[in-house]
């Protein structure tokens, strides 16, 4: 079977969103399949337009917006068209038997105009709504015209495919009260490459010296710094977790919008030096900084989005046997048992998260449990291999035998 998949983004970009693509690439890869890749013009990362990335290759969309099409919505509906251009071009060259979109919806329009005109099938898979990751970026509130517009959009183009994926149950239910049909759903949920993940908490103490954390109860959170996932929330309970664990710091890896927003709020509460933000870090040297985390914290904010979706960072954690709590969003819910697998807390609430936080730190002699339990859910339920198994049934419906 050859599949082209329309995305966003990709590798050698990081997100959790390149990393959920590059697992299904490789699982549907030994599958047997063959697959073809195609980037939207969001993809920003300099490069040729066809490019080798990790034994992958990705044709790139190049957009270069003028005049009207800097505007809002013209501005969205031109990178479509552009999307669709090359999207022909490409399946003309590869001839794929399916087409296999990945939101936003700004990829599932232009792979239902091209699969249309070819008379191939298309599938769209829902990691997010457009609409909501837009209320989240601040460019358009929950009710507006423009959030009505882009729900329309999304609703209309989940009944226009010959099938819808998902990332969870959230998102399946959802999906489920447009009217779409139970049977035209089918959710991929979002795991991890087990045999990438060794449990081994000795900690780099080299690099703890390099940071000045010798001594230190490290709380830690690795990933893009949105709003959604609440990292002020984490600052905001630090120093409720100081006055009953003083050694207690908080490690911050990575970047993103809410960076300087985070900085300030650490300094203006007097905690500039409990609060160690390093930046990004190559992908190689992550799990150095992985080693010296006692506790994970993902204390997401409860909003549409983050009842919706799963998140790919607790998985990544549970499979390197880490200690995580989380806020009791439904993404996390779907993820993690309370007690088991790591701790939830009230969503919004700083003194549940400090709660949270001091409870994990005083229960080591859990730890061994928590940590086996957690690993354990990765392997079983969690894997690359077993999720994207669930794409056979609905690919060999859609393009029987390649056909």
């Amino acid at each position: 079977m050859r599949v082209l998949h329309v995305l966003d983004h990709s590798i050698p970009l990081h997100s959790g969103y390149t990393f959920r693509t590059r697992g299904i690439l490789r699982e549907q890869r030994r599958l047997g399949w063959e697959t073809f890749h195609l980037t939207s013009p969001k993809h920003t990362a300099p490069g040729p337009d066809r490019e080798l990335v990790d034994g992958l290759e990705f044709f790139r969309t190049r957009f270069a917006p003028s005049g009207l099409a800097k505007l809002p919505i013209a501005h969205e509906w031109a990178q479509m068209r552009a999307t669709a251009r090359r999207l022909a071009q490409v399946a003309d060259e590869v001839k794929p038997d399916l087409i296999h979109a990945h939101s936003p919806v700004l990829n599932a329009w232009p792979a239902i105009w091209v699969a249309r005109a070819r008379g191939i099938p298309v599938v769209y898979e829902v990691r997010a709504f457009w609409e909501d990751a837009a209320v989240d970026h601040g460019t358009t509130t929950e009710g507006s015209l423009r959030y009505r517009a882009t729900r329309a959009l999304e609703t209309a183009a989940l009944r226009r495919v010959d099938h819808v994926t998902c990332i969870c149950e959230g998102l399946r239910a959802d999906i489920a009260a447009r009217g779409i049909p139970a049977s035209k759903i089918t959710v991929i949920p979002n795991a991890v490459d087990i045999g990438e993940f060794k449990v081994d908490n000795t900690p780099d103490e080299a690099l703890r010296q390099q940071l000045g954390l010798q001594g230190a109860t490290v709380i830690g959170f690795l990933g893009s710094y949105y709003a959604y996932e609440g990292l002020d929330l984490l600052i905001a309970a630090l120093p409720a977790v100081i006055a009953r664990r003083p050694e207690a710091r908080v490690l911050l890896v990575g970047g993103g919008p809410q960076e300087a927003a985070l900085k300030a709020q650490a300094q203006a509460a007097g905690l500039a030096d409990k609060v160690l933000f390093v930046g990004r870090v190559p992908h190689a040297e992550v799990q150095r900084y992985y080693s010296l985390v006692d506790v994970l914290a993902y204390p997401r904010h409860p909003m549409r989005l983050t009842e919706l979706v799963t998140p790919l960072k607790p998985l990544e954690a549970m499979a390197q046997g880490k200690l995580l709590v989380a806020s009791n969003v439904g993404g996390h819910r779907e993820l993690i048992r309370d007690g088991e697998t790591g701790l939830l807390f009230t969503a919004g609430s700083a003194p549940a998260l400090a709660d949270a936080i001091v409870r994990m730190l005083e229960s080591r002699a859990k730890w061994p449990a928590i940590r086996a339990a957690g690993r354990r859910f990765v392997e079983q339920e969690r894997s690359w291999t077993r999720s994207v198994g669930n794409y056979v049934p609905v690919f060999d419906r859609l393009a029987p035998a390649g056909a």
